[in-house]
């Protein structure tokens, strides 16, 4: 790297040549666990970089991040790209071009984002890895009532900030989005296991609590076709656990007499069936008491 690059790697460096930039505002009015607090930034920082790679290949990924302000009840960290461009006759050029770059990245987060605020909402192409980092971005703000992130892009002009691209979230929001992450890592872990469609599943021991979606229920089952052991249940879509857990729960008849018809997804390791996910309930029949 030059020794001009390298000049424009402190912040106060980075503001007087203009330097878009990405700002996280994090307000709580409790504290918050150091792990989550790290997480809520560096997952964005991880996010632009993936964005860059695969919307804007064609410009520099690096990126670094700067805790600018810590008061009570206030975070705010600056993540600013492009330090090792500015500089050289092409300076504007390249600020300008970093505004919009950073703007196009802020709304593309958010709308991903978003995505997951509508029920059954899913990312598309959203990878584990992109997925994890979704849940570290909201994991503070889920935790912790009535606080909220903000998330702008900003340029400097004439030496006033000015934003191009925002968007917001609270407690609320930020909770079913980790409910919707984990709902699509169940999803898209499923790609890794067996999937079997309409096979006869019988109870051999129920519980009526409720786990979270893609958590071990306490209930146990078998599916002859498949294993001859009852292996436990994971309930991998709500609509799947509430038709179920009305059969348990409310109807008149014995559910250990009943067989439900349901697609499933086995979970492996190491060779070996450890658990089903049920992710649709077709059809349910009363057994023969033979």
């Amino acid at each position: 790297m030059s020794s001009d690059n390298s000049k424009l790697r402190s912040y106060g460096a980075a503001m007087e040549h203009g330097q878009p930039f990405i700002r996280l505002r994090l307000d709580v009015k409790e504290p918050i666990e150091l792990t989550d607090f790290v997480s809520t930034f560096t997952s964005v920082a991880a996010e632009y970089e993936r964005f860059i790679k695969t919307e804007r290949p064609d410009r520099p990924g690096e990126a670094t991040l700067f805790v600018k302000e810590v008061r009570a009840g206030s975070i705010i960290a600056d993540l600013i790209p492009f330090l090792a461009t500015a500089g050289g006759a092409d300076t504007i050029v390249k600020v300008l071009d970093g505004a919009n770059t950073v703007a196009e990245f802020v709304e593309h987060y958010g709308g991903r984002l978003s995505a997951l605020l509508k029920p059954g909402g899913r990312v598309e192409g959203a990878g584990k890895g992109e997925l994890k980092d979704f849940y570290d971005q909201v994991a503070a703000v889920a935790a912790t009532p009535e606080s909220t992130l903000e998330i702008a892009a900003f340029e400097i002009e004439n030496g006033a900030y000015k934003a191009k691209a925002a968007f917001k979230f609270d407690t609320s929001q930020a909770r079913e989005i980790r409910e919707r992450v984990e709902e699509q890592k169940v999803l898209v872990d499923h790609k890794s296991g067996a999937n079997h469609a309409r096979v006869l599943m019988v109870f051999t021991r129920s519980d009526v609590r409720s786990q979270a979606i893609g958590k071990r229920s306490g209930e146990l089952v078998k599916i002859e076709t498949l294993s001859p052991k009852s292996l436990p249940l994971i309930y991998a879509s709500e609509l799947a656990e509430q038709q179920i857990k009305h059969e348990i729960t409310e109807a008149e008849d014995n559910v250990f007499k009943k067989g439900f018809v349901v697609d499933v997804s086995a979970e492996i390791r190491s060779g070996k069936m450890i658990a089903y996910r049920v992710t649709e309930l077709h059809q349910v029949i009363d057994l023969d008491d033979e």
